[in-house]
């Protein structure tokens, strides 16, 4: 079987040789062969990469990506990992999505801001009453 360099492996993923070994050393991606000290990866470090960079998409933390492949009994199949850790990961997602939105609203509040100055925006003046009550 035809081993791959740490460059033919970065270039067919789209990444760079510094991320590869930044993955190898968080944990995530396992430490490859060497043959005369370089890196000799096996083909199928593809695969692995490819579900790291779905994780990713999901906002799977390094922590999470190494539960997803070292975090649960050898039998665990696929479909009951990536169910697990959704379970965990949805509601963290809503939090973000929940702030997020409040974050867009007070942006659009400050769009019709026609205030002269600070002291007297009504904006601060909201926020500071707002917490008087809190």
């Amino acid at each position: 079987m035809k081993t791959l360099s740490i460059s033919e492996v970065a270039r067919k993923v789209g990444l760079k040789p510094s991320a590869l070994r930044f993955y190898e050393h968080a944990g995530i991606l396992p430490p490859p062969a060497r043959v005369n000290g370089r890196r000799r990866y096996d083909p199928d470090v593809l695969t692995r990469l490819a579900i790291i960079q779905l994780a990713q998409q999901a906002g799977f933390t390094l922590s999470e990506m190494r539960t997803l492949f070292e975090g649960f009994a050898q039998d665990a199949t696929p479909s009951a990992r990536w169910r697990d850790l959704a379970k965990t990961k949805l509601p963290e997602i809503d939090e973000m999505i929940r702030r997020a939105q409040a974050m867009r609203s007070f942006l659009e509040e400050g769009l019709r801001c026609d205030c002269l100055s600070l002291d007297d925006c009504e904006l601060v003046v909201q926020r500071l009453e707002r917490g008087a009550e809190s």
